[in-house]
């Protein structure tokens, strides 16, 4: 289906900062997508994301704590931030598992995310939100619309996907081969979506990808987003 071979999107490595911290991977990074839309409600991410509730996220990881300009954080915050907190995957972990146990006094007002696994996903995702535009994608072209958080939200279901994958595979192996053609299993969902919706807008110039991409609706998008997040190679 996504034929441009500009369109291929990578995931950003985590900063590996020399001291033991939860392994960061390409396979966690779409399931981090997922329970990272918890999230979007205080926290924005993308090109324009604002402070909200919370500050946006977009390049979190490696980042000096309480640095988003204009946004009032907590005192306690501040304080660590003083004393040189840098939100590294070790203390994004720790604060994520119990913020309130983390730093006392925070206003970060959820009680945590208990399971490591999940932790370690959403990590794997936060890694793939560049500065730059919130996305963790490679060859973001200059006239590529901005994806809403709304419709980055909507949850695809899988088996529609599946169905609708019958036109991609036409040109993309389930098998992840590429053949001169990118792979397409695998990739966040975020990122899929992203690219759809550049082809479907016209912003992206390969005619038979604007076809393919006008007739689909922002559910199926997310459909088939979802479908091919979930192929492991």
């Amino acid at each position: 289906m996504l034929v441009n071979t500009r369109a291929i999107f990578f995931v950003l490595p985590a900063l590996l900062l020399g001291f033991a911290s939860p392994v960061l991977s390409d396979d966690h990074a779409g399931t981090g997508a997922q329970l990272f839309q918890s999230c979007i409600s205080c926290h924005e991410i993308g090109p324009d994301a604002r402070n909200k509730v919370g500050p946006p996220l977009n390049g979190i990881i490696g980042s000096p704590a309480a640095n988003s300009e204009g946004f009032r954080y907590s005192r306690a915050l501040v304080a660590r931030a003083e004393a040189g907190l840098v939100w590294d995957e070790a203390a994004l972990d720790d604060f994520m598992a119990n913020p309130s146990a983390f730093i006392p006094g925070t206003r970060m007002s959820f009680s945590g995310v208990r399971k490591k696994s999940d932790r370690a996903a959403l990590l794997a995702f936060m890694a793939t939100l560049v500065p730059e535009t919130g996305l963790g994608v490679a060859h973001l072209e200059p006239g590529d619309p901005e994806v809403t958080p709304e419709i980055l939200a909507i949850e695809g279901n899988v088996e529609y996907g599946k169905y609708l994958s019958a036109t991609c595979v036409t040109c993309h192996q389930a098998s992840g081969k590429s053949d001169g053609i990118p792979p397409i299993i695998n990739w966040p969902a975020p990122a899929f979506v992203t690219v759809l919706h550049a082809y479907r807008s016209k912003a992206r110039d390969n005619q038979v990808m604007q076809q393919i991409a006008g007739t689909l609706s922002d559910e199926e998008i997310a459909a088939l987003a979802a479908y091919y997040e979930s192929i492991q190679p």
